[in-house]
């Protein structure tokens, strides 16, 4: 057997999307494990939670939204800094763009590299990619929580930092009177984790502790099915929480009997494929997963730059 395909470069099959209306005024847009995207009506106005990774697949799904509402983007709202979540911002046609204070930090210090990376990784997400007018700043910044007044009797959407996870900066999307929640990355629903930014520890702890505790109904992750009802919810963070338990587990072992990265990757992929091969992007994550926890549980405190060329680098080195 040869090689494995670099990450997702060989995946160019159309994903279907699925555009869901949640209660009144919220909507989901899910494909078949493709990155989520959400939107909110106010009064007058719409939050929009995540812009895809260029603007022509952005103004795609506008133009899906639009058959259910006209009204005009107010907010976009960007769970983290990930380049397939924000290059698209300018087909939102909005000046307030929203995300925690740490996001546009990370921007500024490794957006372009990551902008290389993941289309690289994943290029068929990047659709017309020189619509692209270059890296999304944040216009509106937060470091714990901040509340949007949707009008009239719609209540109050809130955006809250949970600590630190999939990246330092995530946020998430909470709608109390619906109990409906927007996690983004912070909770994948039958897909397997990225974790290549990640703060293991923290998130598989105290971190997803804050998300469950919002006691959701209705739970849009960053990547697969709406989950639906508390059991759907429930099973949905449980599942992200054992994923990151098993790898800090199987590394940890590893590290202590003074094995090597590589060993390190083929045991948790030992570990987690029974239960997660066959889930969307698990192949292509894990050898990110396991680089990124490998530093983490070294001592390297921040996750290393990821670079077009180090992305080669580790995969040649744990997944070939």
């Amino acid at each position: 057997m040869g090689p494995k395909p670099f990450a997702s470069s060989q995946d160019l099959a159309v994903k279907e999307q699925t555009l869901e209306a949640l209660a009144e005024g919220v909507y989901a847009l899910t494909a078949e494990g493709d990155p989520n995207v959400g939107a909110i009506e106010g009064e007058d106005f719409l939050v929009c939670f995540e812009a895809m990774a260029t603007p022509v697949a952005a103004s795609k799904w506008l133009a899906r939204l639009r058959e259910h509402t006209d009204k005009p983007v107010r907010y976009l709202v960007l769970s983290h800094y990930h380049a397939v979540r924000v290059l698209g911002a300018s087909a939102f046609e909005t000046d307030v763009i929203v995300a925690h204070e740490q996001t546009r930090e990370l921007i500024a210090e490794r957006g372009k590299q990551d902008w290389d990376s993941e289309y690289g990784r994943m290029p068929r997400l990047f659709d017309t990619p020189e619509s692209i007018p270059g890296l999304t700043w944040p216009t509106l910044t937060f470091s714990d929580r901040l509340t949007i007044d949707l009008g009239g009797d719609r209540g109050d959407l809130v955006l809250q930092y949970c600590g630190r996870g999939h990246t330092e900066g995530d946020i998430v999307v909470w709608l109390p009177r619906q109990r409906i929640l927007f996690a983004g990355d912070l909770v994948e629903s039958a897909a397997a984790l990225y974790t290549g930014d990640a703060f293991h520890r923290d998130w598989s702890t105290g971190t997803l502790d804050r998300v469950a505790a919002f006691g959701a109904e209705m739970l849009v992750g960053g990547r697969g099915a709406v989950a639906r009802g508390r059991g759907q919810v429930d099973a949905a963070i449980s599942q992200t929480r054992h994923f990151l338990e098993v790898m800090i587990g199987e590394v940890q072992a590893v590290q202590r009997r003074g094995g090597t990265a590589r060993e390190a990757f083929e045991t948790c992929h030992a570990a987690l494929h029974p239960q997660y091969g066959r889930w969307p992007i698990f192949e292509h994550c894990l050898p990110f997963d396991v680089s990124r926890l490998w530093d983490e549980l070294s001592g390297v405190e921040r996750p290393v730059i990821w670079t077009a060329e180090r992305d080669r680098e580790v995969w040649a080195q744990l997944q070939s």
